[in-house]
């Protein structure tokens, strides 16, 4: 069952998913060559409980930090470690705040120092994927109008979209109802209902969508070795259309 958020759940969520856009900015100021990654998560984590807050992954079915930073060809659920930041790298920086019980979640990816025009050019277009997917986040569409848009501009450009991980609905869990992939035929799916709060994550390879799990049972890497990156914003269904919680006012 697909909730229906009220307006002062909307700002709850909505209180937590600012949290995450400044932390992901205090991250973005941070990426550079030479920054161990583990600096980064422990930034996120102090920035988040100074404003009483929790870091919502730290602790998720034993995940054993407060980002998900994934490098290059990992594509989700990186975890924080000793690693330095190297020129030339992409890095995926995916954060959930918890606060008053609701939870706000988004992803981006950076550029570390310089990167060739692929890396560039597949950063941008996962980018504009997640913005065409949220344009369809609106009363009336169904939930497959949302993949369809993302699956549709990803492939137009060349690239895949991984197809076994997903976004969700979100607001009192991390993860709640509906599971939104982003790949799929239109007009199939729930309809789309004013309230519903979700988090549209396109996750987009550079070559096949074909992926796997490595050693530490959570790091999500590509099939090919080839770049990965990752967009994420939770939005709300709204009578204008879809709003944007996760972005900086």
């Amino acid at each position: 069952m697909i909730a229906i958020r009220n307006a002062r759940e909307i700002e709850l969520i909505r209180q937590s998913c600012q949290m995450v856009a400044d932390a992901l900015d205090l991250a973005e100021q941070m990426i550079k060559p030479g920054v161990r990654i583990i600096d980064i998560d422990k930034a996120v984590e102090d920035l988040i409980r100074s404003r009483n807050a929790r870091p919502a992954f730290k602790g998720f079915r034993g995940f054993p930090a407060s980002i998900c930073a994934s490098v290059d060809d990992q594509v989700v659920h990186g975890i924080p470690d000793e690693r330095t930041l190297q020129e030339g790298q992409i890095i995926s920086i995916d954060i959930g705040v918890e606060q008053n019980n609701y939870f706000g979640d988004a992803a981006r990816t950076y550029a570390v120092g310089e990167i060739d025009e692929d890396k560039a050019r597949l950063m941008l277009v996962t980018k504009e994927s997640l913005l065409k997917g949220i344009e369809q986040a609106k009363k009336g569409n169904r939930l497959s109008d949302i993949s369809h848009a993302v699956q549709k501009h990803v492939e137009k450009a060349g690239f895949s979209v991984v197809r076994e991980l997903v976004g969700h609905g979100i607001g009192e869990e991390l993860h709640e109802e509906p599971q939104i992939p982003n790949y799929g035929r239109p007009n199939r799916g729930p309809r789309l209902k004013i309230g519903m709060v979700l988090a549209i994550e396109p996750m987009v390879n550079m070559g096949g969508y074909q992926v796997e799990t490595a050693d530490d049972k959570w790091t999500v890497l590509t099939m090919d070795g080839l770049p990965s990156a990752h967009f994420e914003h939770t939005i709300v269904i709204t009578e204008r259309g879809p709003e944007i919680l996760s972005i900086n006012k």
